[in-house]
């Protein structure tokens, strides 16, 4: 339920064809982009647009390895700085707890369960990249003619 005073279908429909967060491409036919920090997806949709909805969750790296969701509150329309919650879940945590706690933040309490999966996807993502990559392994001889070469 919104507070506030103007729509989020008004919202949207005057500003769905010129706002700050799109990303357009030269070519036609190429899907509409969204830089919103709110937009789990990345798509200029009425659907996934955070600026529009009253309740909506962005998901971001964190500078010390983690992840920091951020998320709005409902009834908090009119009140921008005060209508964002951040919660950080930091390097040290292991990922499958992360992963619960985001679950459980986007679809717990009626917030927004259709955005379960795409929370946890880019938490994955997220903490995918910031692993420190694996030493490539020894490569090991086969065959008598590669220990032949090997040892002359």
């Amino acid at each position: 339920m919104s507070t506030s005073t103007v729509s989020a279908d008004l919202i949207w429909e005057i500003t769905r064809a010129h706002n700050s967060y799109q990303a357009t491409s030269k070519t036609s036919g190429s899907p509409r982009f969204s830089r919103d920090p709110l937009n789990l997806f990345n798509l200029d949709s009425r659907k996934y647009a955070g600026f529009v909805n009253d309740k909506a969750i962005g998901i971001s790296p964190n500078e010390k390895g983690g992840v920091v969701v951020v998320s709005k509150k409902v009834g908090h329309a009119n009140k921008p700085r005060s209508g964002l919650v951040s919660v950080t879940y930091g390097g040290n945590k292991t990922s499958r707890k992360t992963y619960k706690a985001v679950a459980n933040m986007a679809a717990k309490k009626g917030y927004r369960a259709d955005l379960r999966a795409a929370a946890v996807a880019r938490v994955s993502a997220i903490r995918k990249s910031q692993r420190t990559p694996k030493a490539d392994p020894v490569k090991k001889l086969r065959g008598n003619a590669a220990k032949k070469a090997a040892s002359a």
